[in-house]
């Protein structure tokens, strides 16, 4: 089985990573020369186009930025979706929101292709461990057959349900994940302007019900004022403004989450966007 990887930066990088180290047979591909370079340092072989991929890779595993290249890629102006050999499938660990989700599936499978919305769980350290989780939608028939390479590059993989229930998973944990940035920052700026020593603060807070996995992850960057990007402003923006479109949708409320865009949009104006997310504490002085 050869693998084809569309995007191998951070994530897709560490993803591609893992697979040559799993043993697959891997052609990588993304515009950024370096970012591949990275990848074959490890194994695997490039190409210079999707085109020039699409017809000779059983799976094609793509992690692009925005929904709209990812649609740009597969459907309209690229259009490699028609290139594929019939039978062969697209595994997306992009974050994309259902409806981006239920328009490829569609045209996958108008096409004699099959589809799985893979979104991943954690960042890029993962990736390349092979400790990301993956949660997995489709036809339960597709994610079956490919449940066990899945798990080669994964210690946890979910099934969730259809293509709508993966990403709409995804979206709704970077809501509460980033919310909970939000309220991170102001806390702990209120404890600083107490005068309660910061790194005694985060400790203490470990021991409370305010312990969080943000705590544990970003709580460092803002002790050590060090926010080199784990997950940047601007993808933090990407994602908060899809989970609010998402519930805009569905006529679901989601006053925090709002609030959360709008703090995140603020960052991104003050020149933080290539920054961690933990860098709107930065907002609170």
């Amino acid at each position: 089985m050869r693998i084809g990887c569309i995007g191998v930066g951070k994530m897709g990088g560490g993803l591609a990573r893992n697979l040559i180290r799993s043993g697959y047979d891997v052609v990588v591909y993304d515009i950024d020369r370096e970012a591949v370079k990275r990848v074959l340092k490890v194994g695997g072989s490039a190409v210079h186009s999707p085109s020039e991929m699409a017809a000779m890779v059983d799976v094609l595993f793509t992690s692009l930025p925005l929904p709209k290249h990812l649609t740009d890629l597969l459907i309209d102006e690229s259009g490699i979706l028609d290139q594929m050999q019939p039978g062969s499938t697209v595994i997306d660990v992009s974050t994309i929101d259902p409806r981006t989700a239920r328009l490829i599936s569609d045209a996958a499978s108008q096409r004699g292709l099959q589809f799985l919305a893979c979104p991943l769980g954690k960042g890029p350290v993962q990736a390349e461990e092979g400790t990301q989780p993956i949660y997995a939608g489709g036809k339960r028939e597709v994610f079956d057959q490919f449940e066990s390479h899945l798990n080669k590059i994964s210690t946890s993989v979910h099934y969730i349900g259809d293509v709508e229930q993966a990403t709409a998973f995804k979206i709704i944990s970077n809501l509460i994940g980033m919310t909970n940035v939000i309220v991170l920052c102001e806390s702990l700026r209120l404890g600083e302007k107490f005068g309660i020593e910061q790194q005694f603060l985060q400790k203490l807070l470990a021991t409370t019900g305010a312990d969080s996995y943000q705590l544990t992850l970003r709580g460092p960057k803002i002790l050590n004022q060090e926010y080199t990007p784990g997950f940047s402003v601007n993808l933090t923006l990407k994602d908060i403004r899809l989970g609010v479109s998402m519930a805009n949708d569905l006529n679901q409320p989601t006053p925090f989450g709002s609030l959360a865009m709008e703090f995140f949009q603020r960052a991104q104006n003050s020149g933080l966007g290539e920054e961690d997310c933990a860098a709107v504490y930065k907002l609170f002085e």
